[in-house]
């Protein structure tokens, strides 16, 4: 799981339980909106943090030179999306990329992997702008994780 530019801790924390939970890595992508030290941060990912932290990377370029991302391995969740969230395919060893609360993903982190832009469903605007962060995070890796073990059952 990676979160490029998040700005609210309590949904860092609660993405790094995700994590946690699920044995998954959280990567996360500067500029912060906050230290990584935060007591909000901390409270809301408890005790989770040192398990879960797998790197902060200075932009998103130095994370898909260092991870060798490719257009094969990662989605990148935009209410831009063309492909749905049921019609795209996720394997192991998948990167999940989200942005951050306000703006969502860059447009420069978007325009790597046109191709791989993923659409969470929802009502149409005007009705609901958007999800929270870490809800939007744990509806994408329990997606991935269901077919991913589908896969492996199979």
């Amino acid at each position: 799981m990676v979160l490029v530019q998040p700005k609210i801790p309590p949904n860092t924390g609660n993405v790094a339980r995700l994590c946690a939970v699920t044995g998954s890595r959280l990567h996360l992508v500067a500029p912060l909106g906050f230290r990584i030290d935060d007591k909000d941060l901390r409270r809301a990912g408890l005790d989770y943090w040192d398990k879960v932290h797998a790197a902060t990377w200075s932009s998103f370029d130095e994370l898909v030179e260092a991870e060798k991302l490719t257009a094969g391995n990662v989605h990148l969740f935009t209410g831009r999306g063309k492909t749905g969230l049921w019609e795209a395919r996720f394997d192991a060893g998948d990167w999940l990329i989200l942005g951050d609360e306000v703006d969502g993903l860059p447009q420069s982190a978007l325009d790597r992997f046109p191709a791989r832009w993923v659409r969470v469903p929802m009502i149409p605007e005007p009705s609901a702008r958007s999800l929270n962060l870490s809800t939007c995070a744990g509806i994408v890796m329990y997606e991935a994780l269901r077919q991913i073990r589908t896969a492996n059952a199979q």
